[in-house]
């Protein structure tokens, strides 16, 4: 039987669900998700979920394995720019970042935060790192490669091969302004 694990936002009135293993479990410390982490966090309410040397950990789930079952009308997009990529979906109710979601991807990194710390899943490895500019002291418990790994890669093909190369719709009604 295929595992389901509900999780939320702070105040409990958005909840998701999540099935399965996630295609793996990361902290990614790339400019744009730390800016957007910074951001986030200054909204009325909000937490800092960056850890302290500037990761945003994140299990990627395959879109379809992600459903919203409750307080969808509460979600909101947030974009560093206009024109940005990637969209940072936000519970409005009380400003918990909820999951990123890249332009074209057929999968969501949504925030380890959302889960209770006993529950939480691991992080594997670190992405992104060369973005870092002092890198010295990113812990040696998890790989810290500096970019995407081939093996990042594969695992992302491999989920989306297993999905017969579907990219299911998220939709998100409001805007969220940081």
């Amino acid at each position: 039987m295929t595992r389901t694990t509900q999780i939320g936002c702070e105040c409990g009135r958005t909840r998701l669900e999540v099935t399965g293993r996630p295609i793996l479990v990361s902290e990614c410390l790339c400019d744009s998700c730390r800016a957007a982490a910074d951001r986030l966090a200054r909204l009325p309410g909000a937490r800092n979920m960056l850890t302290g040397y500037g990761g945003t950990p994140a299990a990627e789930y395959r879109k379809d394995r992600m459903r919203i079952v409750a307080g969808e009308e509460h979600l909101g997009e947030f974009r560093l720019s206009a024109g940005a990529g990637s969209r940072r979906v936000v519970a409005a109710c009380c400003n918990t970042p909820m999951f990123l979601e890249l332009k074209g991807a057929h999968w969501l990194s949504v925030y380890l935060h959302l889960w209770p710390q006993e529950t939480r899943p691991r992080p594997e490895m670190r992405t992104m790192t060369g973005d870092l500019p002092d890198r010295s002291r990113l812990p040696n418990d998890i790989p810290n490669p500096k970019t995407h790994t081939m093996s990042f890669f594969a695992r992302l093909l491999a989920a989306w091969v297993a999905m017969g190369f579907r990219n299911p719709k998220i939709a998100v009604k409001g805007t969220i302004d940081a």
